[in-house]
């Protein structure tokens, strides 16, 4: 009698869960979450802004996760991963940072869209693949203390909080910190962005032992030189990391896919 019950009250909740979906879709229709237009379900992007994302498959380069427009075979690497190879193991992006994606990030940093944070993770997640599947600890870019508490949150971390949550991954957040604060990377070119960003990061003593002999997910919001988590990586790999694999939800690209 109380299992019969029990299912009697189950189905209840999900009836009454079911009934104030559709009242609250009534009067709060879902939207796409790319330009805010009617969509099939919130957090889904409609057909206009679905037609403009650009993923990043194979084949890419392994080092930098860059495309090439046709097959080159496994384990092939881009010309610029030969000649400038990058301290990070390798990098992986879900997107190309162009159209709607590139709309999307700006409305998670400055927007303060905080519901897009799941989704662009769980394409993210996607991207990660198998070397998320065997990293040991997430790890978000931090922001320097003065940038966090004028912007309020990190969306890099907000990002990891939700990966490491989908792949099942411890989450350090507090251990690679931002020790310097830097200015805006947006319209530096790429020997401004490396300046700007050198030593700009440090991992705490507690951080030294965690990350020690670890498989680390580095994540980022967008790839635009790599300065930024080529500097976070260099701090991680002095603190003993054996490896950093970089997530990020988009990549600048010299040309479109």
């Amino acid at each position: 009698m109380g299992e019969e019950a029990s299912q009697i009250s189950q189905r209840l909740t999900g009836m009454l869960r079911s009934a104030g979906t559709r009242m609250l879709n009534v009067f709060y229709p879902p939207s796409c979450a790319g330009c805010g237009r009617l969509a099939q379900n919130n957090g889904a992007l409609c057909p206009a802004c679905w037609s403009e994302v650009r993923f990043i498959e194979r084949p890419y380069c392994e080092i930098l996760g860059t495309p090439f427009t046709h097959d080159l075979g496994a384990g092939f690497l881009s010309a610029e991963a030969i000649a400038n190879p990058p301290v990070f193991s390798r990098a992986r992006a879900a997107v190309s940072h162009e159209g709607v994606c590139k709309r999307l990030v700006h409305g998670l940093k400055y927007n303060d869209r905080l519901d897009l944070a799941p989704i662009l993770a769980g394409w993210m997640q996607r991207a990660g693949g198998d070397h998320l599947a065997q990293a040991d600890v997430i790890v978000p870019v931090p922001l320097h203390r003065m940038r966090l508490f004028t912007r309020r949150f990190n969306q890099s971390a907000e990002l990891a909080r939700h990966i490491a949550r989908l792949a099942g991954k411890p989450l350090n957040v507090g251990d690679l910190r931002r020790v310097r604060r830097t200015i805006h990377q947006v319209g530096l070119g790429e020997k401004a962005r490396a300046d700007n960003v050198r030593g700009a990061f440090a991992v705490t003593d507690e951080g030294k032992l965690a990350f020690s002999g670890r498989k680390i997910v580095l994540v980022d919001d967008v790839y635009t030189t790599g300065a930024t988590v080529s500097a976070a990586t260099k701090a991680l790999m002095k603190a003993g990391a054996a490896e950093v694999t970089v997530l990020v939800f988009s990549m600048a690209l010299a040309e479109p896919i």
